[in-house]
């Protein structure tokens, strides 16, 4: 448990002081104003709910989900310091149920005397059960304004009577130009690098913007590390891109995820997975990793590559493709290389047959041409009695009433009958889909035949 406002006295929070410059930089560039605070503009730009509930002062308990570094803790003492509240900082780490009781009893004594107390509850979802049920009564009868921070989905993670009592607010991600914003004040503010006349090349902001995806300590951390590592001289600090590099140990760092390399590098791991070249997949993917490429777009593309390449001829590849994002959403870089390189060795390896893609284009081209095509009155919902009478679901055929399990009645619209899009190729496992698929067809053909060529009797 721990107080965290102020964090430095007056004396101490001077830019001038030795306390504040030794600090972090992440530190002495948190946010004081919400006009200072870089993101979430869907939730604090002018006229949106928590900007006016602020503005307000009429903040009640919340829970606030999102990923590591975009301003959960700092938006939490922001509110404290415009609503005038105490603020204590909990957690659920390092606390237990006796921390919590301190806490409350601190809070009760703050309401004796007419004070709010915000309680902010890093990782709730750490918090067992019976560690988030302390919490109830005090939240319920307005001790306390809890506000809790949670990198997980808070509908799984936190109690379902704790979470009816909060407003949850989801906070994204930084985008890349607010990250670039947070870097360019931080060399140009008094409390960063201002008055250390860095002279700092904007590819290596882009880099580092691009690095950090979206988080903005891990963002201000890095910059610290390389300005700390640059040439010192009479007219300030310069940093070159060879010393980015060189702090970061990622010699192509350089490396823009909007631009050529960036779709260079996917393409050729994509290609060498369908290619059945594992050496080549393996070497793409960390080349990628190394440049700092979110291991979630790889898996992503790796779960695509798992329909659109591989599909039936091998149905697990998709159950491995989950997996390895799975994985690398708990487990992050740099630990989750290993999981992505089995799952791209698996594709590598496993059979090959694209037509889910080729089915996919082959619907939407005919879509085009005819997009209004209309439902069969046949396969049709019919849940009024007026959709009835105008023959909605007349000869529908339910197919687990027939011994076979299905019936020759047509789905397709009267435009497009006997159209084929899926062509099972014979490859892995799908030649045995190909040939029940045949045999379906066959089926169908003959009763169809039986009843003088009826589509759907």
């Amino acid at each position: 448990m721990e107080n965290t406002l102020p964090l430095l006295s007056t004396e101490e929070a001077s830019p001038d002081s030795r306390a504040f410059r030794s600090q972090p930089l992440a530190a002495r560039m948190r946010p004081e104003t919400l006009e200072e605070f870089a993101g979430q503009r869907h939730l604090i730009g002018p006229g949106k709910i928590l900007r006016r509930l602020i503005d307000a002062d009429m903040v009640s308990s919340m829970i606030f989900w999102g990923p590591p570094g975009v301003g959960k803790t700092t938006l939490a003492q922001i509110i404290a310091r415009q609503t005038r509240a105490t603020f204590i900082n909990f957690s659920a780490v390092t606390s237990g149920i006796k921390e919590i009781r301190q806490v409350m009893t601190q809070a009760e004594e703050n309401r004796v005397y007419g004070v709010r107390t915000i309680v902010f509850v890093d990782e709730i979802h750490r918090f067992n059960k019976a560690q988030q049920d302390a919490f109830l009564p005090f939240v319920e009868k307005g001790s306390i304004v809890l506000i809790g921070a949670t990198t997980e989905n808070p509908s799984f993670e936190v109690n379902g009577a704790l979470l009816s009592r909060c407003k949850v607010f989801v906070l994204q991600a930084l985008s890349r130009e607010d990250i670039l914003w947070l870097l360019r004040r931080a060399l140009t503010d008094d409390r960063g690098f201002g008055r250390d006349h860095v002279t700092f090349p904007e590819k290596g902001l882009e880099a580092i913007a691009d690095f950090c995806d979206g988080d903005a300590r891990s963002a201000l951390s890095t910059l610290e590390m390389v300005v700390l590592n640059g040439e010192a001289g009479e007219n300030g600090i310069t940093v070159t891109e060879e010393t980015l590099a060189q702090c970061l140990n990622r010699k192509s760092l350089l490396y823009d995820k909007d631009g050529e390399e960036h779709y260079n590098l996917i393409s050729a791991l994509h290609k060498s997975m369908r290619n059945s070249d594992p050496d080549a997949a393996v070497y793409w993917m960390m080349r990628m990793l190394e440049v700092g490429e979110d291991p979630l777009y790889i898996a992503r593309r790796v779960l695509r590559f798992a329909a659109e390449d591989v599909g039936l001829a091998d149905p697990r590849a998709m159950e491995v493709a989950v997996a390895a994002y799975q994985a690398c959403h708990f487990i992050g870089v740099p630990e989750c290389n290993v999981h992505l390189a089995e799952a791209v060795v698996y594709m590598s390896l496993a059979s090959k047959s694209n037509a889910m893609e080729m089915a996919t284009q082959e619907a939407a081209e005919a879509i085009r041409k005819e997009p209004d095509a209309p439902v069969p009155l046949h396969i049709r919902n019919a849940p009024t009695q007026l959709m009835k009478s105008l023959d909605y679901g007349k000869g529908y055929q339910y197919a687990h009433d027939y011994a076979e399990k299905m019936t020759p009645m047509t789905c397709l619209p009267e435009g497009l009958m006997g159209r084929r899009f899926y062509h099972p190729t014979d490859q892995g496992q799908e030649s045995r889909y190909r040939e029940r698929l045949e045999q379906i067809l066959a089926w169908k053909e003959a009763e169809r035949a039986k009843k003088g060529g009826g589509s759907h009797s």
